[in-house]
């Protein structure tokens, strides 16, 4: 008796209303109304951004834990991360403590908000006795350049008078000296990130992110400022000048911080998941592959989880198509270079619709584009 394709589906998440679990099964439900007797399984994907932890956890069978932390406007919260116990390492997604999603938007105010929570959640890993620690960054809530996990790992900051105080971006101008804590050693720690942005300038932290968390384009200066003078003072107290490193930006500067005051090494997040979840393995047992995420558009193709999904597949000889809650239109010709099908689940007129039930208006895309799938696994 024959059997259909073998469909592996590597979503990631579409962000506020799917985590990339719901949008693989919301897929797969699709594809066994196109072939009832397709063998779908499933690797949902992240890039470092939101959800990652929860990835690296369910693929590797891995401990949720909870810590009272500090959250991004210094009000404790319950922050999660992943234990790995066979590799004693910690997953520390950085939205967990200090992330957009703990604030609605009346409350978003980044001139005071830490990432003191990441850091309290990273020494909360080194007690347990992490041997390597996974931060992941997106989603951030802050622009602070990391000095408020500095401070967590016990680094003092000091005003000219010699006093020690809490960083923030409202108060970094003040600062006069860094002392580094009396015992520094650290397990290996490695900065999974999406994004290649430096930590100032037109395409740095400020200016390309700081939209999305509150800052109005009158106050930019102001941040710009607090991370440059931060950055002056940690090249002249601790010699090191990472600020225009590919990935200092990300996560309002975080990057930048956890590769200064840390010593952190930089690695695309959509690879660590790649690793630890098997990918590839799966991807060569495939006859198609299917991802995708919330938006697709121009930024998909720099760095984001499909476009890593993508490139595996072209480098193995697999069809890949994307699915996207809405396809920028204007982004085609990239995007079609890129996949072999791009599916569409709403468009403006549906959009309203197809957010109040997501995981059906995907499964019906999937299902409207029968032909069209059936004409990429054919090529």
């Amino acid at each position: 008796m024959s059997t259909g394709p073998a469909v592996l589906i590597a979503c990631d998440k579409f962000k506020g209303t799917m985590t990339a679990a719901e949008a693989c099964a919301a897929v797969a439900a699709g594809i066994k109304a196109v072939w009832p007797d397709a063998q779908c399984f499933s690797r949902p994907m992240a890039d470092g951004g939101e959800g990652t932890a929860r990835v690296i956890c369910d693929a590797c069978g891995g401990e949720w834990l909870t810590e009272e932390v500090t959250g991004p406007l210094a009000d404790q919260i319950t922050g999660g991360w992943v234990w790995l116990e066979e590799t004693k390492t910690a997953i520390i997604e950085m939205s967990e403590a200090s992330g957009l999603k703990l604030l609605n938007a009346a409350r978003r105010n980044p001139w005071r908000a830490t990432t003191a929570g990441t850091g309290e959640l990273m020494q909360a890993a080194v007690r347990r006795g992490a041997e390597r620690l996974i931060v992941a960054l997106g989603g951030s809530a802050t622009n602070d350049g990391g000095a408020g996990m500095a401070w967590a790992m016990g680094y003092r900051f000091l005003d000219a008078e010699g006093n020690g105080f809490f960083p923030l971006p409202a108060n970094l101008e003040t600062l006069a000296n860094i002392i580094p804590p009396e015992n520094s050693a650290l397990p290996e720690i490695i900065a999974a990130c999406d994004v290649t942005n430096p930590l100032l300038g037109p395409d740095g932290a400020t200016a390309v992110y700081g939209p999305q968390k509150g800052i109005t384009l009158e106050r930019m200066p102001a941040f710009e400022s607090a991370l440059h003078h931060l950055a002056g003072i940690v090249r002249r107290d601790l010699g090191l000048d990472m600020a225009t490193t590919p990935g200092a930006g990300a996560a309002g500067g975080l990057g930048f911080g956890l590769m200064t005051f840390c010593r952190a090494s930089m690695q695309p997040g959509f690879d660590l998941v790649a690793e630890v979840t098997k990918l590839e393995a799966a991807v060569r047992t495939a006859d198609l592959v299917i991802t995708g995420e919330g938006c697709i558009d121009a930024q998909t193709l720099h760095g984001k989880g499909p476009a890593g999904v993508a490139d595996m597949a072209r480098r193995l000889g697999k069809p890949v198509v994307a699915v996207g809650g809405i396809v920028d239109e204007s982004a085609r010709d990239g995007l079609n270079a890129k996949f072999h099908a791009v599916i569409a689940a709403a468009t403006a007129e549906t959009l309203e619709d197809a957010l109040a039930n997501p995981a059906q208006a995907v499964e019906h895309a999937i299902r409207d584009a029968a032909d069209k799938l059936k004409s990429v696994l054919e090529q």
